[in-house]
């Protein structure tokens, strides 16, 4: 009897998730960038999916120039003039150093090494060995630490952990060597969640990032992860901590969008009601996200990180023109979330704009209709 009633579990189940699954499926078939009825992204000014560069979230030609020179020569020299003139309290180094560690990172993944073969990253070690009162080149090698132990191992492992204890080593010498510096205290967030600090410790740690920039969007990005459901909060307080941060943003502060961020890390992995993403909860996220990008700076490094999760946002809600508006801004770099998470950022990407093209079309919309 128990397993009729498994299997007569199961058929209704399947009754629920199939037909969701065939809409998705068939909407992706539809507008597929190959498919003859898709419209060409090229009408609306859009790159092809395999233009797309998955680097960056938006465009920083200084970090693509030293990048460049880097890894051709193996010479870091460009990277670290690049951070040494990069003012110290801003996002945009809080950006740089993440790009450069995810580098070498990735680097290092593809071309693990061997007896005749040099590992990837080895400009990162010589900048270390070569510039060790660097502290530039002490956050880098902070960040990549973190990001390897993402890359390499399940959180709890041994491996996991041995990597985390040396980061949160080097982000003290980092920190040692640019007191005034929150990067490094940014990276230690990180590490932090990673370990299981317990709050205290994580606070006192928050504590020392305020002192140092208390509007920085990337910290608050990296606090808010720990007070989320799957580390070690709960969602009242990760939808807490974003609203206090967006209620005492100064005037054109991107910590108004913190609570659709919120929002994003909470969301159901399978999603059943089909009207979540016209919700009063999360219709006011994105109209906090959509007033802070208009109040914005448009050189903000982090405007392209609220855009990104904006476009999600508005294809699920199916406000295609808000989408397409949206997608003007970010279209050509796909280096956030939340398309970094898919094995295929750029892939991910040009689905949702491939929605947002055919949604937008099917009520009228045009290229000589969407405002610039």
């Amino acid at each position: 009897m128990a397993i009729l009633w498994l299997l007569l579990a199961l058929l209704m189940l399947s009754c629920v998730l199939l037909p969701l699954v065939r809409r998705r499926r068939g909407m992706i078939e539809q507008v597929h960038p190959g498919h003859p009825d898709a419209a060409d992204p090229a009408d609306y000014g859009f790159l092809r999916q395999e233009e797309l560069d998955v680097r960056l979230p938006g465009p920083d030609q200084d970090l693509l120039d030293a990048l460049e020179l880097v890894q051709r020569t193996q010479d870091p020299t460009a990277a670290a003039q690049l951070l040494a003139g990069t003012e110290t309290a801003g996002e945009l180094r809080w950006q740089r150093v993440q790009a450069l560690a995810g580098a070498a990172a990735l680097e290092l993944q593809q071309r693990p090494g061997g007896v005749h073969e040099t590992p990837g990253g080895q400009w990162l070690r010589v900048w270390r060995a070569e510039r060790p009162e660097d502290a530039g080149g002490a956050a880098v090698h902070a960040e990549f630490l973190v990001q390897r132990a993402w890359r390499a191992s399940a959180a709890g492992t041994e491996d996991f952990r041995i990597l985390m204890e040396e980061a949160r080593e080097v982000c003290g010498q980092a920190a040692g060597l640019a007191p005034a510096d929150p990067v490094p205290h940014i990276i230690e967030l990180a590490v932090a969640r990673g370990l299981g600090a317990s709050r205290e410790e994580f606070e006192r740690l928050w504590l020392k990032v305020l002192d140092r920039a208390p509007h920085h969007m990337g910290a608050h990005l990296a606090a808010l992860h720990y007070w989320c459901e799957k580390w070690h909060g709960s969602r009242e307080q990760a939808y807490a901590f974003a609203e206090a941060a967006a209620a005492r943003a100064p005037k054109g502060s991107l910590l108004a969008a913190l609570p659709l961020f919120a929002v994003f890390e909470h969301l159901p992995e399978v999603n059943l009601v089909l009207s979540l993403y016209q919700s009063e909860v999360i219709t006011k996220a994105i109209q906090g996200a959509r007033h802070a990008v208009h109040e914005a700076r448009s050189e903000d490094p982090t405007l392209p990180h609220v855009r990104h999760l904006l476009v999600f946002f508005l294809v699920r809600a199916e406000r295609w023109a808000e989408a397409m508006r949206e997608l003007i801004h970010v279209d050509g770099h796909v280096g956030a979330l939340p398309w970094t998470l898919a094995a295929d950022p750029a892939a991910e990407f040009a689905v949702y704009r491939a929605l947002a093209v055919a949604g937008y079309e099917a009520n009228g919309g045009s290229p000589a209709s969407l405002p610039g």
